[in-house]
Formats: C-alpha cells, sequence, structure tokens
C-alpha cells in the first residue's frame, strides 16, 4: 500500500513540472516530508527526487537540512522571515532615481545617495555597477593646459612630421634622434636583490645596514639614434638646463 502511494505521489510531482512551476520548492518540500514519514534517509530521498525530477530536483544538501527540520519538529513549507531589507529595493524606479542623481551631480558618493533614497550603502554600489554598469575613476592629470594657439602650432608640426615620414619612412627613420635625461647618484647601494647569495638551509641570514643613497648627484642627457648613443652629456653643478644650455 506504501509502495502504491509512493508511486501516485511521484506521478503528482511529475504533473507539476509541466504546470506552473511559480509554488515548485513548495511541492518540492511536501514530497521531502513524504518519504521523510516513510522513515527514508536522505540520500535515498534525494535519489528519488533526482530520478523523478531530473535538473529540478534539489541537491542532497538541501535535503539533508530538510530532513533535519522536520526532526526538530518544523514541517513549514514556507520560507523563514530574513533579517535585512528586501530586494524589491532593487526597482527600475530606485535605479532611475540613482541615475538621475548622479547625472546632475558627478561627483556625488555612494553613501550621500543611499542617505537621500533611504537604501543601503551596498545595494547603491551594487545599482551602479550591475544595474548601470558606471565606474568612477580618476581624472587623467596633464602636465600643462594649452591655449589654441599652442594646440595649432603642434598640430601643424605633427602634420609636418608625419609629412617626413610619409616620403621616405626609411631615411627619416635614420635621421631620427631621440633624447632622455635621469639623475645619477654618485653612490647607489646595493639592492636586496644583489646582495643575495647561495647558503645552506641551517646557514644564519647574513646582515647588513641600510643605506640611503648619496645626496650628491648630477642629471644626465642621453641623445642616441637608431644605430648607436650620440651623446652623453653631464649637466655641470649649478648649471640650469634650459633652452640655451640645449
Amino acid at each position: 500500500m506504501c509502495r502504491i502511494a509512493s508511486l501516485f505521489f511521484l506521478q503528482r510531482l511529475k504533473g507539476r513540472m509541466s504546470g506552473d512551476a511559480r509554488d515548485f520548492n513548495n511541492i518540492e518540500r511536501r514530497a521531502v516530508i513524504f518519504f521523510f514519514l516513510q522513515c527514508k534517509a536522505p540520500k535515498e530521498i534525494c535519489a528519488i527526487l533526482i530520478e523523478t525530477l531530473g535538473e529540478h530536483a534539489s541537491s542532497y544538501a538541501t535535503v539533508k537540512n530538510r530532513v533535519a527540520q522536520f526532526k526538530r519538529g518544523d514541517f513549514s513549507t514556507c520560507d523563514a522571515p530574513r533579517l535585512g531589507r528586501p530586494k524589491t529595493v532593487t526597482i527600475p524606479e530606485t535605479v532611475d532615481q540613482i541615475h538621475a542623481l548622479i547625472l546632475e551631480d558627478r561627483w556625488i558618493s555612494a553613501k550621500s545617495i543611499a542617505e537621500q533614497l533611504g537604501i543601503s550603502r551596498e545595494r547603491v554600489g551594487s545599482i551602479i555597477l550591475e544595474d548601470l554598469n558606471m565606474r568612477k575613476p580618476s581624472v587623467k592629470w596633464f602636465p600643462k593646459c594649452l591655449n589654441a594657439d599652442q594646440k595649432r602650432q603642434r598640430c601643424q608640426s605633427y602634420e609636418q612630421i608625419l609629412g617626413f615620414f610619409r616620403r621616405d619612412p626609411n631615411y627619416f627613420l635614420s635621421r631620427l634622434v631621440t633624447m632622455d635625461k635621469t639623475w645619477l647618484y654618485r653612490y647607489d647601494p646595493e639592492t636586496k636583490q644583489q646582495l643575495m647569495e647561495w647558503r645552506h638551509s641551517g646557514s644564519p641570514r647574513s646582515k647588513k645596514f641600510r643605506m640611503q643613497k648619496s645626496a650628491g648627484k648630477f642629471l644626465a642627457s642621453i641623445f642616441w639614434n637608431q644605430d648607436c648613443i650620440l651623446l652623453s652629456d653631464y649637466l655641470p653643478k649649478g648649471q640650469i638646463l634650459n633652452a640655451e644650455y640645449y
């Protein structure tokens, strides 16, 4: 009789899969209760559900938790109330409000948005990153703000250089000279990587006092082309690096 009841219940459970599945989780919980009352172990119940429902079946961990819940005398098929604000705040109206606040003030903080709308800071961050797909990168610094005349002169120079390159690329590259400058110290201490040495596992590590770079330094300017270094210049002490020196 028990086997007939089980087959009848499984047929009804399969029938639910072709209909409305909004409360299908509750149907699964009732199935676990049904087989639990037949004194079946969680593994057996999970195997029956997988055989009947396939990929729609609950995991073994879920079945095991349900069985433990039933053993405590709690046969409820509804989810227990959870702490915290419900996810219903992520609605199109809320997303539009956050988007409007950002467009009104690009520097507004997520904390300020959360205080104005009365939702959590975490939810605001989730909406900005996931729903609006927006980021807040830092501003890009430029060394100098050029005026209109300086921009025009640079564009003319670039167009002239590009014209030279298009006439004869090989000749242009052979005549191209590159320059860079760097500070050189009169005394540069060895790095930790340079001081590494092979030792046995039981040997103590060598010690060395930390030393700073010397105060004495000078500016080196190096010019080179595609073949070799053309000039290495060291700025004399007291000399200013300006257009006249170049």
